[in-house]
């Protein structure tokens, strides 16, 4: 799921810490907006737009960690309205949606210890590339 290797040139300390907080962004922002999926998109967002214009390599984690929320949006998205309708519409707890939240609890933790383990790696220089999002990344950011 997850690749690490060096990069091309071994970023300096400030390139380092700025990649890494990018993951952190959406860590701080599921602490403060928890039921809320779309705050942690637009806290990775705001710092993706800040950053845009810095080296590649910062560029590069602030493109990977935003094209991860957005999958993360989606899923959470879904789980958040089908609970909303069954307390205000009175449905039914069926065996779909506990699945679903089953797999939502899943994929966020996931996420959640991927996320932990880059902005870690990504703060000591090393380049950390996520099964998908890494490979998007690469056709979208570009040095």
């Amino acid at each position: 799921m997850i690749k690490t290797m060096n990069f091309d040139y071994s970023p300096a300390e400030h390139e380092a810490e700025k990649a890494s907080n990018s993951y952190l962004m959406s860590l701080v922002a599921v602490i403060a907006g928890l039921p809320l999926p779309i705050i942690n998109l637009a806290a990775t967002l705001i710092f993706y737009l800040g950053n845009r214009k810095g080296t590649y390599f910062v560029r590069w984690h602030c493109t990977q960690a935003l094209l991860s929320q957005f999958s993360l949006l989606a899923m959470n998205s879904v789980g958040f309205w089908w609970t909303i309708g069954i307390i205000f519409q009175n449905a039914t707890l069926d065996s779909g949606y506990i699945s679903y939240m089953i797999t939502i609890f899943l994929f966020n933790a996931t996420e959640f210890i991927a996320t932990m383990y880059t902005a870690i790696k990504t703060r000591k220089g090393i380049h950390v590339e996520w099964w998908i999002y890494g490979g998007l990344t690469n056709l979208i950011c570009k040095p």
